[in-house]
């Protein structure tokens, strides 16, 4: 069975500039609680097409949650963004931040941002992100980061996300509005590994975002050029975290890659990055869940 959960993607065709920015806005909203973190909304929203100003948006990839990103504390436009990602040790490429007040709950947050920020939300500069609150005061900071010079072989980094990966699975999670029981750990498998490190090297070296290859490939055809016979096979993709633990925290913050990999049928995995500095976001990642065949 071909698992269609993933989580549709989309493809940067413009560099942009660095830079630095702060908006606000004041209103009113209702106050009825919820439960759902504001972060799952937004990676929710990224990862599937969205009409902003009149306009069909792709689909991006999730956001990673930074507590470095949590901490930056802007009151008012006039506070500097700069001096506050350095106060808090966190290296910027680029940033943004949104403060809102009068949302109650993260339900009527989110449609603020949608209503209001959607180019934010659905921009393709963005992989990590900070949230805080105080009452009905929301506080958001987007931003790509600055790439390590080193994160390890991409063989480290794959087994590294494993451990990872076999940690959530080991509890019970929510996924959006599904929830999952604590699921089998899943195992290191060399096929499904050079999957994921020949399509992140394929999103880096053609500067694209998607799940359909460069060559109208999807994972299963990828996995089987591999030489890797499945009967169950999902991909999660990520591009510009900065480090392997958040590129983790952001597939477990988007509800569609959460269900990829809390899903217990499966029992393999590999994953990969490539970096390409000449790319619109330098990194890449690529994780590939197979059910072998029988």
């Amino acid at each position: 069975m071909y698992d269609r959960r993933m989580n549709m993607s989309h493809t940067i065709r413009t560099r942009a500039r660095g830079f630095l920015a702060l908006i606000a806005l004041t209103l009113t909203a209702g106050c009825a609680s919820d439960t759902v973190p504001l972060i799952e909304r937004i990676n929710a929203y990224r990862t599937s097409p969205q009409t902003c100003a009149g306009k069909t948006t792709s689909a991006l990839g999730p956001l990673a949650p930074v507590a470095a990103l949590d901490q930056v504390d802007i009151r008012s436009p006039q506070q500097s963004l700069t001096d506050e990602l350095k106060r808090t040790g966190y290296s910027a490429a680029r940033a943004q931040a949104i403060v809102i007040s009068g949302p109650a709950t993260s339900g009527s947050a989110m449609g603020v941002l949608k209503d209001r920020y959607c180019d934010v939300l659905a921009s393709a500069q963005y992989s990590e992100i900070g949230i805080s609150r105080e009452g009905k005061t929301w506080r958001l900071v987007v931003a790509q980061p600055l790439i390590p010079a080193d994160l390890g072989g991409w063989v480290y980094a794959g087994k590294e996300i494993l451990t990872l990966v076999n940690e959530a699975r080991a509890k019970p999670r929510a996924c959006g509005d599904q929830k999952f029981g604590a699921a089998p750990p899943v195992e290191w498998d060399a096929k499904l590994a050079s999957t994921a490190l020949a399509h992140s090297r394929d999103m880096a070296n053609r500067n694209y975002f998607a799940h359909a290859g460069a060559d109208g490939s999807m994972v299963g055809d990828r996995a089987s050029r591999e030489g890797y016979e499945w009967t169950r096979i999902g991909e999660n993709i990520a591009a510009g975290q900065g480090s392997i633990e958040r590129a983790v925290s952001s597939w477990l913050t988007s509800p569609s890659h959460c269900v990829n990999i809390m899903q217990p049928a499966y029992t393999q995995m590999g994953a990969a990055y490539f970096v390409n500095p000449a790319s619109d976001t330098v990194i890449y990642w690529t994780q590939v869940f197979g059910t072998p065949g029988r």
